[in-house]
């Protein structure tokens, strides 16, 4: 019998997961910058526990898709929220892969694993959205230099500190979450 990708309880389990990436980020706090502002919230720690718990393509969909329609419904977001999808999709997908590795191993390596995945979703994450800033406001916009990279290292570690919160919120809800899922079956109803 041939197994499919997205079943039914898969694409509820997408929709649920962008939904709860989407409340995450919408309960934020905005931090002005000299080319635009940047947030800190709670959205990532949903995009990366998609991908921790789920794995990468439930992770990346998710993550990409919540923080999409968030962008779409902020007019200083909306005519950037494919990069948004792409950048966000790639947080998940990288803690998922990552993550993966480890999953059903001995409990330390699987722990391991989980971390590890966490931190690389999230540096891939920053990676990404310092690049996306330094693209537009720099090769785009024609911006300063000085002033691009000013704004770049101001949303760079608004980033980082979302990522560090996300990263440890998200590994300690996976390390809790986990062991109820997989005597609930629901892993291999998925």
């Amino acid at each position: 019998m041939k197994t499919q990708k997205f079943t039914t309880r898969k694409i509820a389990l997408i929709g649920v997961l962008s939904a709860l990436v989407f409340a995450a980020t919408y309960i934020h706090f905005d931090i002005p910058t000299a080319l635009g502002k940047c947030m800190l919230h709670l959205g990532n720690v949903v995009c990366l526990l998609g991908g921790l718990l789920f794995g990468p393509l439930v992770g990346g969909l998710s993550a990409g898709i919540g923080s999409a329609i968030y962008d779409l419904i902020d007019p200083a977001y909306a005519a950037e929220a494919w990069i948004t999808f792409i950048n966000k999709f790639m947080m998940g997908l990288v803690a998922g892969l990552i993550c993966n590795i480890g999953r059903d191993k001995e409990a330390a390596k699987e722990r391991m694993f989980t971390i590890i995945g966490g931190i690389c979703g999230s540096v891939t994450y920053v990676i990404l959205y310092v690049s996306k800033t330094i693209i537009i406001n720099y090769f785009i916009n024609s911006g300063v230099w000085e002033t691009v990279l000013a704004v770049a290292i101001q949303k760079g570690t608004v980033s980082l500190i979302n990522g560090f919160i996300a990263v440890v919120v998200s590994v300690f809800l996976t390390m809790a979450l986990r062991p109820a899922l997989k005597r609930a079956n629901i892993f291999q109803k998925l």
